[in-house]
């Protein structure tokens, strides 16, 4: 089979096109051959060795594979030969074939598109757990949506307006970002560019501010963002773009009882229960057409290394897939 890999730390190039034996399963393992693989900036991040867990080499990359199982572990128990399932894994998408836990698989709803399947785990868990298990929203309370034309931010203004947000208000930095937003459901949209969009945000709270917020720039915005919080407000950090580290003096969330959270999605993946039913969830919404996904380029294989280059430039909209 042919895979993706890196030996040492660097650039787009140290991606290499590799050929070798397909893996036999073991235990609850099962194989999967690949229709289609999602392309994070996760692994950008683990091809520069800068990722927030230690990147092994050598590393086949690859987080979201969606396809057809072809072979089963002695030991498996709920997937069967020949069921198209999708898998959130921690490593070693970059392949026609994959052998992943049988625990990390999900089957996909009759008749849904691979395709749209692999463009859905990372962004889409996010997104839900985000805003649900960890921003804890309620009916009725308003959602701050940072980089809302992004993979994460994309699918979170749709998601707050469905578990019940009163208000949604969506940032991006270009006109046509912020109509794609208001498209998808935002109510408010804002230029992130402009020094006023602080202000702005208020003013559209009537000076009360967010009950959650979506953070993943770190510096200068961390702190705007905090400001921009309601009473009781929970600001939740899931990047850090910038990759500027930001100091907090936590009395400064005494005043109005805020809460500053961490997300990091593989700790959702090691509880079983959230993990499969909220992707199931995700899969049935997508299926039924009420979340749309955007996919801005699929690519083949081989083309790893471009991929990783236009993500990092910035030159794409949209999920970026590989297929083999």
């Amino acid at each position: 089979m042919k895979f993706v890999q890196f030996v040492e730390y660097g650039g787009p190039d140290v991606l290499r096109v590799c050929e070798g034996e397909r893996p036999k399963p073991t235990g609850r393992q099962v194989v999967i051959e690949a229709e289609a693989i999602g392309v994070n900036y996760a692994d950008t991040a683990r091809r520069e060795g800068r990722y927030v867990v230690p990147t092994p080499l050598p590393f086949i990359p690859g987080t979201e594979v969606a396809g057809v199982v072809r072979e089963v572990g002695p030991e498996v128990q709920t997937v069967l030969p020949g069921q198209r399932v999708v898998a959130l894994i921690e490593s070693g998408g970059y392949a026609e074939f994959v052998a992943v836990d049988e625990r990390a698989v999900v089957p996909l709803p009759d008749g849904m598109d691979a395709r749209q399947a692999a463009a859905l785990p990372v962004q889409g868990l996010s997104a839900y757990h985000i805003l649900k298990t960890m921003g804890r929203l309620e009916e009725g309370e308003t959602v701050l949506v940072h980089a809302a034309a992004g993979g994460v931010g994309t699918i979170a203004v749709q998601l707050a307006k469905r578990f019940g947000a009163k208000m949604v208000i969506a940032t991006a930095s270009t006109e046509e970002k912020r109509a794609l937003a208001k498209q998808l459901g935002a109510d408010v949209t804002i230029d992130y560019t402009k020094d006023s969009w602080a202000a702005d945000v208020m003013e559209a709270t009537g000076g009360r501010g967010v009950d959650v917020a979506l953070e993943m720039a770190g510096g200068d915005v961390f702190h705007q963002t905090l400001d921009c919080l309601a009473p009781f407000g929970r600001l939740v950090v899931y990047g850090a773009a910038s990759g500027e580290m930001t100091r907090l003096n936590p009395v400064r969330l005494m005043a109005k009882n805020w809460s500053v959270i961490g997300f990091f999605l593989p700790q959702i993946m090691k509880k079983r229960a959230l993990y499969e039913q909220s992707l199931r969830e995700l899969l049935a919404w997508v299926q039924e057409g009420s979340l749309k996904l955007m996919i801005g380029g699929v690519y083949p294989l081989e083309q790893a290394s471009e991929v990783h280059r236009l993500l990092q430039g910035r030159k794409t909209h949209g999920k970026l897939l590989l297929v083999p």
